[in-house]
């Protein structure tokens, strides 16, 4: 049976469950590691009401999931995951990616977020996108992208 493409669209409040598992599967990973790390799936149905969250649906399966927020003067990718079954393939990518064209779109010229300083793979990719970190305090890493005006 071929697997088709992912298909990426906005959230619906019935998929707020299904991204709550897909997000706890995701960070699943980091919970050894990472013992103050906070709960990342809580407030699904919140957040598909109230900012911008987009789902990657592979037949009726949410795979992946990503939020943005809207600051004063900057967007925030204020979560990002993609289920382990389904990474290394480039969705993550594609979902930063639609972040950054949504911030541009919205006519922002920054977008902003935040990792853990115990997840140095996240860090790491960000760079290699164009963000770069503006702080650290605590546990936390600050990083932003300038985004270019087309």
């Amino acid at each position: 049976m071929r697997i088709k493409n992912p298909v990426i669209r906005p959230a619906q409040a019935t998929d707020a469950s299904a991204l709550a598992a897909c997000i706890d599967a995701a960070y699943a990973q980091y919970a050894e590691r990472i013992s103050d790390m906070p709960s990342v799936s809580d407030g699904c149905a919140d957040d598909i009401a109230n900012n911008q969250v987009w789902v990657a649906v592979q037949g009726e399966e949410v795979i992946a999931g990503l939020v943005l927020i809207t600051g004063d003067g900057f967007m925030k990718l204020a979560n990002l995951a993609v289920h382990p079954d389904h990474g290394g393939k480039g969705l993550g990518r594609k979902l930063i990616e639609l972040s950054e064209c949504e911030a541009k779109r919205q006519g922002f010229c920054e977008i902003r977020l935040n990792t853990h300083v115990d997840m140095p793979e996240n860090v790491r990719l960000y760079q290699h996108l164009g963000w770069t970190e503006m702080a650290r305090s605590g546990n936390t890493v600050s990083m932003n992208k300038r985004l270019a005006n087309d």
